[in-house]
């Protein structure tokens, strides 16, 4: 079969270049139609129950997870020029389209009784801005005395406020956002220009805004350099600029499928999928780097150009298919996690991985073939001094060395076992950040000056109709409130519980002292003023329209999945079960913040779940090729012991397990097995060559294959290094530890592997057997078709 490819190929290989410019045209045009991603992953699934509830809540109370804040701590802020300047910024925020509602200081609204209409009014705090400091200073006392905002707009301990932003849920999930928000911070930042106050943002609008714009800038960035450091790469192996420029034409052929299949599949560019030109970029390459070594090396061995890219396809094109195949494979496992964002990067990426091999299998031979071929200049690698060194001592460690091998390799594993042991699964809501960025430390100042900013929700079923209008209820609800208020990282609660203690207040006009719940005999009395009033709209956002649910928000420092979980399950939920064993009334958390931490540990799980599904599934394509499980086992090991590495180095340096983290085992499993296959197919070409002299195929294996072998893993060492430039932990951690996995791969795979072989292998073959491999005669065989013996590297 692939002496037949090879022959067609060779044969057809203007045709077939020509429909491939063809199909990278169409992809081209279709890539016009690509659009980003403006949506928060939805990772739970649509059928937790968790996010049914969560669904409901929305439905019924409206988005969580809209509202942006701005923040300033300046007691100038307080100065009548520089209040008339904050008044200005806060209608200006107002005018703004996709703004829903502003509220700060300068619109404060009150409760307000009037007793000739027997209601309650909302009126503004500050009618106009005042004209000198003495009043402001009255009203602002004012405003201090209104209990309803202490701790949400105002830090009555050292006079820090905010500014929130409800942004329309129209304008969250699309383009406009972005816009939107740049022209709050551009509001804010000509604010603290003109005042010298230090403004500060935050909020989940924001963070994902600021977020999408630096993932547009990373991208752009990260394919460009995968590019550069990839040429200088290949330059320095092969010392020739068509052995640089043809296989960064085939990358550039596949980046143009990858856009054209997002297009065409529908699909938006996310965090994730947005990664996969630059990633393409660094695994592709080592087709060509194996396709070019090989052709080098048959060229070398008897001149003959067409002859030796014929070798290519039939040789190593099974090879490759099968190396494509298992790295494909390391992504097509994502589509099991039933999360889209994973699907859609993991669909994408194995298309395009093997579209790769299509794309290399023809250009590198048809290419090559329209060219002179290699003078000695191009064949030096083969005879590089210093690599042939590194071959030759690999070889004698592996021959002389193999005790002292396996025991360092044991102590590498059993260390590495008690580092993963102390890896702790914990993500952020705003995550992957570094701490010395702008978002984090503005961040930490809404934690420490108003506990937090990340939406924390609670629903109260009172279990009837109208049970809001029972103070036994409200009762209830405000010890639980009043707990929850005593915890340091979570703000003051938002309810109709608060709302009734502000009617009271304003009953009693104004007076501190009867911020609290309606007593049994003046609660007929505010219900009435409520009832008549001009507070439908407050109360719609805090109670369903049957009275009975009751909405408790709050907003909650980012401290992490582990101390949420326990927070949540520890504290809050033994207290609810303390206060309300004794009524029908039922408590359920729920919130923006929730599900993002649930949906975490969902994606985890899932993660290390794809991963053992890659494991199996490659492992039988192993078992297909040898139909021998020593083989099975002795090709799996030097592969699992690179992630194990990875995973102890984790949990010694406080990595931690984290949905970026997770997703590189399988990636950089899928990618490792790559070398192990094609050294065990060269093993076994060289075995039936060498008469099943086992030492001395090993020894010709380690020859050929072991500098192509060490030159990929440079690629893909540096290829995925780069991704350490990023300005996200995440993307950081992608490149720096699947650099590092793939890193100790080659190592084991060049020296582990080879020593097991030797140890365990017999070489003796069962006539009773035939695996796969047997079935294609280029690798079954040492004998080429003409029946001329198989030249090894000289």
């Amino acid at each position: 079969m692939w002496s037949r490819l090879a022959h067609n190929i060779l044969r057809f290989r203007v045709t077939l270049m020509v429909i491939l410019a063809i199909i990278t045209a169409f992809m081209g045009y279709q890539s016009k139609n690509i659009k980003w991603s403006y949506d928060l992953a939805n990772i739970v699934p649509e059928d937790d129950a968790d996010m049914v509830y969560f669904r409901q809540f929305r439905e019924t109370f409206g988005e969580d997870g809209n509202i942006m804040a701005m923040g300033v701590q300046d007691s100038s802020i307080y100065q009548l020029e520089n209040f008339k300047k904050f008044s200005e910024l806060t209608f200006n925020l107002e005018k703004k389209e996709g703004v829903r509602n502003v509220l700060g200081l300068p619109n404060l609204q009150k409760l307000e009784k009037n007793n000739q209409k027997r209601a309650f009014e909302l009126k503004p705090v500050f009618d106009k801005i005042p004209e000198d400091q003495e009043t402001l200073d009255s009203l602002l006392a004012g405003a201090a005395r209104l209990k309803f905002y202490s701790g949400q707009l105002i830090n009555s301990d050292n006079g820090a406020t905010l500014v929130l932003i409800t942004i329309q849920k129209e304008v969250l999930n699309s383009k406009n956002r972005d816009q939107l928000v740049n022209s709050i911070i551009a509001e804010g930042e000509a604010f603290e220009e003109a005042t010298g106050i230090d403004v500060h943002f935050a909020g989940l609008p924001y963070s994902r805004s600021i977020t999408t714009s630096k993932v547009k800038a990373e991208l752009n960035m990260f394919l460009v350099l995968s590019l550069i450091v990839t040429g200088i790469i290949l330059f320095l192996f092969f010392r020739s600029f068509k052995a640089v420029i043809f296989p960064l034409i085939i990358i550039g052929v596949v980046v143009v499928w990858v856009l054209g299949t997002l297009a065409l599949l529908e699909y938006k560019i996310t965090l994730l999928t947005g990664l996969i030109p630059p990633i393409i970029v660094v695994i592709g390459i080592p087709n060509s780097v194996y396709m070019l070594n090989k052709y080098h090396h048959e060229y070398q061995a008897h001149g003959d150009q067409m002859k030796a890219l014929s070798r290519i396809i039939r040789k190593i094109g099974v090879v490759t298919f099968i190396t494509n195949l298992t790295t494909a494979v390391g992504f097509f496992v994502l589509v099991s996690t039933q999360i889209n964002v994973l699907v859609e990067f993991g669909i994408v990426a194995g298309i395009n991985i093997l579209a790769t091999f299509v794309v290399s299998i023809i250009l590198i031979p048809g290419v090559f073939s329209l060219y002179k071929p290699p003078t000695s200049k191009h064949l030096k690698h083969l005879n590089f001094k210093l690599m042939d060194g590194v071959i030759r001592w690999l070889d004698l460690a592996v021959h002389k060395l193999r005790p002292a091998i396996f025991a360092l390799t044991i102590a590498v594993v059993v260390v590495s076992a008690f580092g993963l042991s102390k890896i702790k699964a914990v993500s952020y809501m705003v995550d992957d950040i570094p701490e010395n960025s702008p978002l984090k430390k503005d961040l930490y100042f809404f934690e420490q000056n108003f506990s937090g900013i990340m939406p924390l929700e609670i629903i109260v079923d009172t279990g009837d109709k109208k049970g809001v209008q029972n103070l036994k209820n409200l009762r209830k609800i405000d010890e639980f409130e009043s707990f929850i208020s005593s915890i340091d990282y979570i703000s003051q609660p938002v309810s109709v519980v608060s709302f009734a203690k502000a009617a009271r207040q304003a009953f009693y006009n104004q007076s501190e002292a009867f911020y609290s719940l309606p007593t049994n005999r003046d609660m007929a009395f505010i219900m009435r003023y409520l009832s008549e009033g001009e507070t439908e709209e407050l109360s719609e956002s805090f109670i369903d329209s049957t009275g009975r649910y009751v909405r408790v928000s709050l907003k909650i420092a980012d401290i992490g999945s582990s101390r949420l979980d326990s927070l949540v399950n520890q504290v809050i939920t033994p207290q609810i079960d303390s206060i309300f064993h004794d009524s029908n009334m039922e408590v359920n958390l729920t919130g923006t913040t929730l599900m993002f931490i649930k949906g975490n540990k969902f994606l985890i799980e899932n993660l290390l779940t794809s991963m053992v599904i890659a494991f199996v599934i490659i492992a039988i394509i192993m078992g297909l090729l040898f139909r021998n499980l020593k083989m099975i086992i002795i090709s799996v090991i030097p592969n699992m012991i690179p992630l194990l590495i990875t995973a102890g180095i984790m949990g010694y340096f406080g990595i931690h397990l984290k949905p970026s983290t997770a997703l590189i085992f399988s990636i950089a499993f899928g990618i490792s097995v790559d070398d192990s296959i094609h050294f065990l197919a060269k093993y076994r070409q060289e075995l039936f060559a060498c008469r099943f002299n086992v030492s001395e195929a090993i020894s010709k294996s380690i020859r050929e294959t072991g500098s192509s072998m060490i030159y990929t893993s440079i690629i893909l060492f540096f290829g995925f290094i780069i991704f350490v430039l990023s300005e996200f932990g995440g993307t950081i951690a992608l490149g720096k530890l699947t650099s590092i996995t793939l890193f100790f791969a080659m190592i084991t795979n060049v020296v582990v592997l080879p020593a097991l072989i030797l140890q365990f292998d017999s070489g003796k073959r069962d006539k009773t057997k035939h695996p796969l491999i047997e079935s294609v005669p280029e690798l079954a065989e040492g004998i080429d078709e003409d029946d001329e013996p198989v030249e090894s590297s000289k």
